[in-house]
């Protein structure tokens, strides 16, 4: 057997918790039936209450296609660099004239003795790999907020506001925010449609009636910049509005940006008009006769066929969704646990859940700052799908995660013309894309192969949660390719007589040389996974092992180890003082995976050498819920909930539950990543001898109550 726990108990009882200890302490650690929870009391103590109108980060109401980010306003007010936002809105520029994506040449690069193609930078074709490298990108698509005018009829600032308090009700997913301008109450309701991309308000203040308050709507062209909030202000002639009245209580808004177009719908209540202001930018000034006034703004990629509804509706809708998301899937209470900590870490758990249903359960995967901005053009990453969505499996959420799985059959034409034009079998998945499926020139994008085994992955979580035919016939193909590509991908090295992984390569933390690296620990550990569980799927379909890739896995290179550790890739230099940043891959191993092909005394070593020396104020959000899941397999469970909260400011959730602190912010895989730790040191991973809750200290300290969550492979 090659990993960990394949072997004998007694052989590795070092590595793990005795079962008496186990079993003697704590038995109120374990799994409850379905509704023993108090959900709503749950979720309710962690609602968010927001007084300081500094903050960083915009409060934010979505759908999982659709968001909306705000101020404490509880629109847009003062903050143009927070977004409304979907998983629909991507723009593209005209290429440079006279060529297309097809035109740009790639570079070939010694591949083991065999000229590769790559998509690279290239100098000779500069315009064209930064339009590549731009495009699509996603965009804001209209930014919504507040005119306040002061007594003396200048526009108010945000250090005018007085006694702000906002507060999101998690349960319901409704906003209220509430503050005084010279005295005066404003109060703003902020709901977002749960079935339809309608963002909605209620505004409460007798400012109405004075003529001092009204809203705007503005908007900006796409930005360009590899980071932003996917607006330009400043381009005003490069694209166009139009406003087409309904009736007196609603419009259109008609929006062309080069070719992408879309509409967005505005109703309101009461005597109040829509006026242009300037290029792009519309004012409603409700009627003095009110103290309240209502709108509704729905926004689509195509013709708005339907009536909007009035923001009681969408209140009331808004009112019925969450409770149901919140009583489906999962749940972890700590509320009964002698730690301290118990609130925090809880709270991490319950506005992760939050953030990950707005942002990563569409129709895409998201980006890495999800729907608040744009990071990478508004790209996801194919390696940070894991982060990002293999959470929902644990928590039995499956259908939010099946939304956006279509990818992999959306991409595998191209994905199997990228593998064939570089000489291999099988598909070869990018690394960083939009909806095209269409990689673009970046080294590491070239040469990144971390995500290939996801399909693999993805597809066996799928049959764990539905074990049938349909499953296996649903995912075959992509699982066929995908292991073709693997075993093709591997070069037999003769002289060792083992097959290796790269050069070129990049490795997970991408801080090597692409060209002279090899077999790093982490996607060799991968690559033994997808293989096997790719032969086990054969077998599901009655079908032979594939020869091509038991002879892979039987000669496959062992790990990279040096004075019994194992190093991120093999004859890394000085890896414990020069390297000891970015992702510690090797703890991924065992943790995320199962530890095909480690030894267990090599793989504690390497962990608490990690841990001594490694500079986790260099490493990025998930790379602590990967190392607490390393932790949690080996046995120590203390050092899995401590790496859970540890103090990185790389990994220090805001009031709002994101994540920043010098990654983009926000950064949501450190959230997803988080929610797959806790549900796996919960339930549980295949080999953990059905100890209960394996990853939780068994010392009293504390009180893990918990539903309906699934193991980890």
């Amino acid at each position: 057997m090659d990993y960990i726990l394949s072997r004998p108990l007694k052989k590795i009882k070092k590595y793990i918790f005795l079962l008496p200890v186990f079993f003697g302490l704590n038995a109120k650690a374990q799994e409850l039936k379905t509704g023993t929870i108090n959900r709503k009391a749950l979720v309710s103590r962690h609602n968010i209450r927001i007084t300081n109108p500094q903050l960083a980060g915009p409060m934010q109401v979505g759908n999982g296609d659709f968001a909306y980010g705000f101020d404490i306003t509880g629109m847009q007010t003062f903050n143009d660099q927070f977004t409304t936002m979907s998983h629909w809105g991507w723009h593209s520029t005209e290429p440079p004239k006279g060529f297309t994506a097809d035109s740009f040449k790639q570079t070939l690069v010694n591949t083991h003795g065999r000229m590769v193609a790559y998509d690279l930078p290239d100098r000779k074709q500069a315009a064209l790999t930064q339009w590549l490298s731009s495009n699509p990108h996603r965009f804001n698509l209209g930014r919504i907020g507040l005119l306040l005018k002061k007594e003396d009829g200048s526009m108010a600032k945000i250090n005018d506001l007085h006694n702000p308090v906002q507060y999101l009700d998690l349960w319901t997913g409704i906003t209220v925010s509430n503050f005084t301008i010279e005295g005066q109450n404003v109060k703003v309701t902020t709901v977002c449609g749960p079935d339809k991309d309608i963002i909605s308000f209620r505004i409460e203040s007798v400012m109405i009636q004075k003529g001092r308050l009204g809203v705007f709507i503005e908007f900006p062209y796409a930005s360009l910049d590899y980071f932003s909030d996917g607006s330009d202000y400043n381009n005003l002639a490069l694209h166009q509005t139009k406003l087409n009245p309904i009736n007196k209580n609603s419009v259109i808004f008609n929006r062309k940006l080069d070719s992408t177009t879309y509409q967005v719908a505005c109703k309101w209540t009461g005597n109040g008009k829509a006026k242009r202001q300037k290029d792009h930018r519309y004012v409603f000034y409700p009627g003095k006769n009110e103290t309240s006034v209502e709108y509704v703004f729905a926004f689509s990629p195509s013709k708005i066929d339907y009536i909007l509804p009035a923001f009681s509706l969408v209140k009331v809708r808004s009112m019925a969704h969450w409770p149901v998301f919140w009583k489906s899937g999962g749940a972890v209470d700590l509320s009964e646990s002698k730690d301290p900590r118990w609130f925090e870490l809880e709270r991490r758990i319950v506005l992760s859940q939050y953030i990950m249903a707005i942002n990563a359960a569409g129709n895409y995967p998201p980006q890495e700052t999800g729907l608040v901005n744009n990071s990478w053009y508004g790209r996801f990453h194919y390696e940070m799908y894991w982060w990002h969505a293999a959470h929902y499996a644990l928590w039995d959420r499956w259908p939010l995660l099946n939304n956006s799985l279509h990818v992999y059959s959306d991409n595998l034409t191209s994905s199997l013309k990228r593998a064939k034009l570089q000489g291999y079998a099988g598909a070869r998945w990018p690394k960083c894309t939009g909806p095209d499926g269409r990689e673009w020139p970046d080294v590491t994008h070239a040469f990144l192969v971390w995500q290939q085994p996801h399909p693999i992955f993805f597809a066996e979580l799928d049959y764990r949660a539905h074990p049938t035919l349909e499953t296996l016939k649903k995912w075959d193909r992509i699982v066929e390719q995908t292991g073709d590509f693997l075993a093709s991908y591997a070069f037999l090295d003769t002289r060792r007589n083992e097959y290796v992984l790269g050069p070129p390569i990049k490795t997970v933390p991408e801080n090597n040389d692409a060209l002279t690296a090899q077999d790093p620990a982490f996607e060799l550990a991968y690559w033994r996974f997808g293989l096997q569980t790719a032969q086990q799927w054969r077998k599901k379909l009655k079908l032979c092992p594939n020869p091509k890739w038991d002879g892979v896995l039987k000669q496959l290179a062992p790990l990279p180890m040096k004075d019994s550790l194992y190093q991120q890739w093999e004859n890394i230099d000085s890896m414990w003082t020069k390297y000891n940043y970015e992702h510690p891959a090797m703890t991924g191993v065992f943790g995320m995976l199962p530890g095909y092909g480690t030894d267990p005394k090599i793989m504690e070593k390497t962990y608490q050498k990690v841990k001594s020396v490694w500079q986790f104020d260099k490493c990025w959000g998930w790379d602590f819920p990967m190392v607490a899941m390393c932790a949690a397999r080996l046995g120590h469970p203390k050092d899995a909930v401590d790496m859970l909260l540890h103090p990185s400011k790389r990994f220090a959730f805001d009031d709002y539950g994101f994540v920043g602190g010098g990654n983009p912010y926000p950064y949501i895989p450190s959230n997803g990543g988080l929610l797959y730790a806790v549900a796996m040191m919960t339930a549980g991973w295949d080999g953990d001898n059905n100890i209960p809750e394996p990853g939780w200290p068994k010392n009293g300290s504390w009180v893990v109550k918990w539903e309906d969550l699934k193991k980890a492979p």
